[in-house]
């Protein structure tokens, strides 16, 4: 104001004019000194400023100009630099009902999340068939660390030819610090499976389920006949000439219970500290017992106790206790604990003075008396 009083007596005007002039004067000199202060921060930005002006010149008037730095915030404004799109600038002083329309929108089902790999197996249930191989399986799966196949996968007896691949696609997904495992009984009888998995993995875990060979024969032909009801006795199958007692050694049911002969294939590829052997008779009378075995060779902490079972008289066979999470006990199926077909006692006579050589044979392979005599 001080320029324009000076101004008006150095440049007298008439008095009609003298007022505007002097408002004219002092908005133009304010203009000046603002430029002056702040060089091109009103109209322009600044070369070389990251941060655009919302205020551009446009003419005489200046006009919002709808920019990302207006819109967004100087967070928001770095990460679109950075190639990020930006996320739009929004009210903090939402009603309180839109915040709680947000906080209560469902999180996804978390059954849709996959957690884990599919691996390799690490142990391996490969025998014996009607030994209790179905049994081991469902009670060691209740340990938090273990996950198992469902089903017998076959791969090193059947499936071999589909490839490991095929075979990883059977197993479930587990955490790093689980084990995973799988059962097929009638790997321990087939003579090219211990070559197969120790080519997958010599480091790979064995577990064998054997039983008293004459009663497990007669558990297998008891299954086999239930499904095939005009199959041939028992006797027929079992013996080449029962007065003589020469045994057909060819019949599966029979052969598998020569354990010290397949047993002598597996160490040629594995050491007997890797395989663990689990006796039939006890997973009946102790099944805690037995497990707490099996968790030890696995490298498990004993978390399957024996609160987890409990017998059943029906099935004359352990049943796992009920979960929490469910409404009845969990048994094996119907063909467990099956009643066996009754054979002649001379023909289990001679069938048990077969079997005792190779039984005593079988014992001091394995360093452990199994007294199936």
């Amino acid at each position: 104001m001080a320029y324009v009083l000076i101004f008006s007596r150095h440049f007298p005007f008439s008095h009609r004019l003298r007022g505007t002039s002097i408002c004219l004067l002092s908005l133009f000199i304010s203009f000046l000194c603002y430029c002056a202060l702040f060089p091109g921060a009103a109209v322009m930005q600044k070369s070389g400023d990251p941060t655009p002006s919302c205020l551009q010149a446009d003419g005489a008037k200046l006009r919002l100009q709808k920019s990302l730095s207006c819109l967004y915030p100087l967070d928001a404004r770095k990460s679109s630099a950075a190639g990020e799109a930006p996320q739009p600038q929004t009210d903090q002083r939402r009603p309180a009902a839109a915040l709680t329309a947000r906080d209560n929108t469902p999180s996804p089902p978390m059954s849709h999340l996959k957690f884990g790999n599919k691996k390799l197996p690490n142990a391996i249930i490969v025998g014996v068939k009607k030994g209790g191989t179905r049994a081991v399986l469902e009670f060691i799966r209740i340990h938090p660390d273990v996950r198992a196949a469902g089903t017998e996968t076959h791969f090193f007896d059947r499936n071999y030819d589909r490839g490991l691949e095929w075979y990883r696609g059977l197993m479930p997904r587990t955490l790093e610090s689980q084990i995973t495992m799988e059962k097929t009984p009638s790997y321990f009888v087939t003579k090219e499976t211990p070559h197969r998995i120790s080519a997958m993995s010599q480091d790979t875990k064995l577990i064998v389920v054997v039983r008293d060979p004459v009663t497990r024969a007669i558990s297998d032909y008891t299954q086999t006949l239930s499904k095939t009801p005009d199959l041939p006795s028992f006797q027929d199958l079992a013996f080449k000439n029962q007065s003589l007692g020469i045994v057909d050694m060819s019949w599966n049911a029979i052969r598998i219970g020569l354990y010290a002969l397949h047993l002598e294939n597996w160490l040629r590829y594995f050491p007997l500290a890797q395989i663990h052997f689990v006796s039939g008779e006890r997973l009946i009378t102790d099944p805690a017992g037995e497990l707490a075995r099996v968790q030890d060779f696995l490298g498990l902490k004993r978390i399957v106790t024996d609160k987890h079972f409990y017998f059943n008289r029906t099935k004359g066979f352990p049943c796992l206790k009920k979960p929490e999470s469910s409404g009845s006990p969990r048994c094996l199926g119907k063909s467990k604990g099956r009643t066996h077909v009754q054979i002649d006692r001379d023909a289990i006579e001679q069938l048990r003075d077969f079997y005792r050589p190779y039984n005593v044979k079988f014992y001091e392979m394995v360093g452990h008396d199994f007294r199936w005599e």
